[in-house]
């Protein structure tokens, strides 16, 4: 098996790092920006601060349940290649859109920025549905399959990198210089995009089928009546719940537990960021290119406890005086500031641990003509499930909860993703 860094220097997967890489940097940089202008400069209240990251999530993923089934058919049906350089296209358009509502907003006028903000999210829910399950089912026709494992780990860490640099960036660029960034990675990502080998379809040509529902139904029907790819997905999916309620949870709860501003909410979801990049290199190496479940289940174990620390670090957390937020410096400087970072490195490196082979799973267990639809069935029920975790979540804030005992819930989700990666294990190693 070739080194998983050294995938780098292959001109077969060198540009698909790169255009996904930059993908994930300009959605991140948009929407951190997004999030932070909107949660610091424009609502006052955790409850709400919270709704509206969590109807921005929901948004974001409303293609991914209607347009999924038709990616994988696609992918699966033409060029993967050339898919990709539609979407980059398509991408210059979003960017263009989303930097304007971020300007008006900027320039008081709220209503309409923050309606074509929310619009270019909607908008790059679409450009991810179709890109998604392109940059997994690509790496099986330009690597070898000793080598899928090490690419799909590199692309996840690189997702997570690219992650970090935009929420980084968001956190200290003004809304200005924002908008001027998002359309400059849109244009490097465009000329990427298009240096990706070709990706030709590798079976019969199939009929699309344009019917959302229907498209969907099938989709999943004929994906999860295999046993391993059944369990996978459904990890997958209780893993990106997680995710979407600690997405929805860190802004507000660094605001009004931690009394931190933007750039310790950007730090905070940087150290997140570092440490599943770092988590989905260290599985790689652990399992030395063999797809297994081994350490999935003690990883999320791990993650669920790590959490509850974090809820309690946070419950003990002695704020700024009244009316004053800590800078990152200040935030450096607090005594808790460290066992904080530092649980929140370790969540995130067992999260990474967990995940990363899950994917490898959907990719090689079926045939190379059926891997985008595989991939498309996975997104779809990841959807739904995020879909659950951010209504639950609006729920249970409306209900009072506050957001460092919501955590608990979180930890109690682990324990179920733990089951499910134990059954996945045995039914596969």
């Amino acid at each position: 098996m070739i080194n998983a860094l050294g995938l780098l220097k292959r001109r077969r997967f060198l540009p698909l790092f790169t255009t996904q890489f930059l993908g994930a940097f300009n959605d991140n940089l948009f929407k951190t920006s997004m999030v932070l202008f909107a949660t610091y400069a424009i609502f006052d209240d955790a409850g709400t601060e919270a709704s509206f990251n969590a109807v921005a999530t929901g948004i974001s993923i409303l293609p991914f349940f209607l347009l999924s089934a038709l990616a994988g058919q696609l992918a699966d049906s033409f060029d993967k290649a050339k898919i990709i350089r539609l979407v980059k296209t398509a991408e210059l358009f979003i960017m263009a859109v989303g930097a304007a509502g971020l300007l008006l907003a900027k320039n008081g006028h709220t209503r309409t920025g923050m309606g074509l903000m929310l619009g270019a999210v909607l908008m790059l829910g679409i450009h991810s549905t179709f890109f998604g399950p392109i940059k997994y089912a690509i790496l099986p026709q330009h690597l070898k399959p000793d080598d899928v494992l090490g690419g799909t780990g590199l692309v996840e860490a690189g997702t997570y990198m690219a992650i970090l640099l935009g929420t980084v960036i968001a956190g200290w660029l003004p809304v200005e210089g924002a908008a001027i960034a998002v359309m400059v990675v849109a244009a490097i990502g465009w000329v990427a995009g298009r240096q990706v080998p070709p990706a030709p379809r590798m079976g019969p040509e199939l009929k699309l089928n344009y019917n959302p529902l229907t498209a969907s139904w099938r989709l999943i029907a004929a994906t999860l009546h295999i046993p391993r790819l059944f369990l996978a997905i459904c990890a997958i999916s209780f893993f990106w719940t997680i995710g979407a309620v600690l997405i929805i949870v860190f802004p507000p709860l660094v605001k009004n537990v931690l009394t931190a501003d933007e750039t310790v909410a950007s730090f905070a979801i940087a150290i997140f960021s570092v440490g599943v990049a770092i988590g989905s290199v260290v599985v790689n190496t652990l399992l030395k290119g063999h797809i297994s479940a081994r350490y999935s289940p003690v990883s999320v174990i791990a993650m669920g406890v790590l959490i509850c620390l974090f809820s309690v670090l946070a419950s003990n957390w002695s704020g700024a005086r009244p009316g004053a937020l800590y800078n990152l410096a200040d935030f450096l400087s607090h005594p808790g500031a460290w066992p904080v970072a530092l649980t929140l490195l370790g969540i995130a490196i067992a999260g990474g641990m967990f995940v990363v082979p899950l994917y490898a799973f959907l990719t090689t267990t079926v045939e190379q003509d059926q891997t985008a639809r595989t991939v498309a069935a996975n997104n779809v029920v990841n959807a739904g499930a995020m879909t659950v975790g951010s209504v639950a979540t609006i729920a249970l804030f409306a209900g009072g909860m506050s957001p460092e005992n919501l955590l608990f819930v979180v930890a109690g989700m682990c324990l179920v993703a733990a089951w499910i990666a134990t059954r996945l294990h045995r039914a596969c190693d």
